[in-house]
């Protein structure tokens, strides 16, 4: 029997509109995943009408009867997952269940505190452009085997055994080398131990809940947060995030085997964005990519930051599709380039005089390649309303055409507009 596990993973440098694709599929999908991550992520969703942004909960939360996962890969803000859930509950909006890995990873206010100092002391220039919640210090602590994870707050004592020798080097770390105040032990075990009581009913071992779906046919749905671009290990290091944002992360992030995987779906957006520091060879500084940032409201979801906005880069993303194993392209704000013309596309970078057709391992060299463009016609017809994709006009069609055939890999869904039912589904959807 065929698997019905579909992955989906962000292609760029994140914010490709994935939130959007998952609540499209959702309907068909029994199991949501999320499986790396925390709250840096932000996934808008916008149904009848009314945005609704995750940070740690899965998309698939709006709808009723489904199961929504938070895998072992995820490192959890347990106040940021009571305040989604609490948001959502006071909007009548939780209506799908939920589980926790014990497995998965805690937050602690410590790691905020110390991602907030690090940033700052890289000083102008070396800064990453992290989020400042917690993050990076929280992974840290997992690869250095001295995390807490959400098992270690289901249980008072084995919760004050485990974190009374951490806040002591904690302490010791802020107060010495970044010249913080230090973190009395109360203040940090006392919410601990409520954050317990309150997730415990949430909490069941989803490796074995996820394998059981898989062997009965049931549908999941792996959602990826941020992008291949920003992986930690084949990303453009350092301005990555902590977690291996690419397909394989799904694996280690769930449980589940590379033989479960029916399809890798790869979003992207029509254009190219990317918040924070590190490369973007092809951002655009000038009025047009003002009007890709105006027009795509292009602002941070969680943040708020203004993202930078360039054309699309061909050469990043022939990488992250080779990388990710993708099956089909799920491509978005298409009608954010309406009256946008011409357009540009990266084919190649140009580098020390030479042309550059492969993304570069180097960071280095990555700032500084120059973008070689091919400049196809834009169109100024509204596609909003197009639910086809004959019926868009020929310019925007000839544009997606040209990306399937630079790419090699099939165009499942075209997004045309931010609500649920803005969409042209070309096979990715099921009938």
């Amino acid at each position: 029997m065929k698997n019905n596990v579909d992955l989906l993973v962000g292609a760029q440098w994140g914010d490709e509109g994935k939130g959007k694709v998952v609540d499209l599929l959702g309907a068909d999908v029994d199991i949501f995943v999320r499986y790396q991550g925390g709250a840096n992520a932000g996934h808008t969703v916008i149904a009848d009408g009314e945005k609704v942004v995750f940070h740690l909960l899965p998309s698939g939360m709006l709808y009723p009867g489904k199961l929504c996962i938070l895998g072992n890969g995820l490192v959890i803000d347990p106040e940021q997952f009571l305040k989604e859930i609490a948001n959502l509950s006071e909007k009548q909006q939780d209506r799908a269940r939920l589980a926790i890995s014990p497995r998965a990873h805690v937050v602690m206010p410590y790691h905020k505190i110390l991602d907030q100092a690090q940033e700052k002391a890289r000083g102008k220039g070396r800064r990453i452009g992290t989020t400042g919640r917690g993050i990076g210090p929280c992974y840290v602590d997992k690869y250095s085997r001295c995390g807490l994870r959400i098992e270690d707050l289901l249980d008072a004592d084995v919760l004050r055994d485990r974190l009374t020798p951490l806040l002591e080097e904690k302490n010791q770390i802020l107060t010495r080398l970044y010249g913080e105040k230090p973190l009395p032990f109360d203040e940090v075990y006392e919410p601990a131990r409520q954050w317990g009581k309150t997730l415990a009913p949430y909490v069941d071992d989803v490796a074995v809940l996820l394998r059981r779906a898989v062997d009965d046919g049931q549908h999941v749905l792996l959602e990826g947060a941020q992008a291949a671009l920003l992986d930690i290990d084949h990303g453009t290091y350092p301005y990555v995030t902590s977690s291996s944002t690419s397909a394989a992360g799904a694996f280690t992030g769930t449980g589940l085997s590379p033989h479960d995987l029916n399809r890798v779906i790869a979003v992207t957006k029509a254009y190219t964005t990317r918040v924070g520091e590190g490369p973007l060879p092809t951002e655009d500084l000038t009025e047009a990519g003002e009007t890709l940032r105006r027009n795509g409201g292009e602002f941070g979801a969680t943040t708020g930051r203004p993202r930078r906005c360039g054309w699309l880069d061909l050469v990043g993303l022939k990488y992250s599709m080779a990388l990710n194993g993708a099956d089909t392209i799920a491509l978005t704000k298409l009608d954010v380039l309406t009256g946008i013309g011409p357009i540009k596309v990266c084919v190649a970078y140009e580098y020390e005089g030479e042309r550059l057709d492969r993304f570069p391992v180097s960071t280095r060299v990555l700032e500084a390649v120059k973008p070689i463009y091919e400049t196809l016609p834009g169109w100024s017809d509204d596609i909003a309303r197009c639910r086809t994709i004959d019926s868009l006009p020929q310019a925007a069609q000839d544009y997606v055409r040209y990306i399937e055939k630079e790419l090699n890999v099939p165009v499942g869904l075209i997004a045309v507009g931010a609500d649920r039912d803005q969409a042209i589904n070309c096979g990715l959807l099921r009938d």
